[in-house]
């Protein structure tokens, strides 16, 4: 026998009231009904009777295919899943003597993980006397945020925890975003592939055809 889970609602002989709210295969209102008269549609119907407010006073119960509820109930939980998109803290680290390069380097960084949808925390590590001059520190953070406003927007300005001094930049677009505009993309190239392709195929046989049109002119002058 296979076991029924808690959250599994209660189906057939397995509920247990003297009466329900009926409610149809159609979704049609039926009015309160012994639970025998409810049991006896769902059968003739050849479907299950499912508790769906257990609750309500009497409960409600509806007449379904069970088994194909808990189906589409577990494929809609599955596209739910994934859907789901979660936005990352990724983190760039700066010293507060940094060199051009690398400070380019890191900037890229952050645009990339920006334009991906996540949040970027940026970090300045102070060495020795450093951490007496936290103004810099503010003025390098503030330069970055400037130059990535076109990806995002600070959620949190310079604060200094001991050693450190941190920024969070949101970015302009969330990951569900993102994600949506990267299949539209992937969706146009395909049928931009698609169309391609067609054409490509149509050519050789109007070319053909037009081969034929010209030559025909050319042989009846020749008569």
């Amino acid at each position: 026998m296979k076991e029924l889970r808690i959250t599994d609602p209660r189906t057939n002989d397995r509920i247990r009231v003297p009466e329900v709210r009926l409610v149809g295969p159609q979704g049609e209102q039926v009015g309160v009904v012994p639970i025998a008269v409810a049991l006896r549609l769902a059968q003739e119907a050849e479907l299950d009777l499912v508790e769906v407010a257990p609750n309500s006073k009497p409960p409600v119960a509806k007449i379904m295919d069970y088994g194909k509820f808990k189906y589409e109930a577990a494929q809609k939980a599955k596209e739910a899943r994934r859907n789901q998109v979660n936005t990352d803290l990724k983190e760039v680290r700066f010293r507060l003597k940094i060199d051009v390069h690398d400070y380019e380097t890191k900037r890229k960084r952050a645009e990339g993980f920006l334009l991906g949808g996540d949040k970027v925390k940026a970090m300045i590590l102070f060495r020795g006397r450093e951490q007496s001059r936290p103004e810099q520190g503010v003025r390098l953070l503030q330069k970055f945020a400037e130059e990535i406003a076109e990806f995002g927007v600070v959620e949190s300005r310079p604060t200094q925890d001991g050693r450190n001094m941190t920024m969070i930049i949101a970015p302009l677009k969330n990951k569900s975003d993102v994600k949506g505009e990267l299949n539209a993309k992937r969706a146009a190239e395909k049928a931009e592939r698609k169309a391609s392709e067609h054409s490509a195929k149509t050519k050789p046989a109007d070319a053909t055809t037009s081969g034929t049109a010209a030559a025909t002119p050319a042989d009846s002058s020749a008569e």
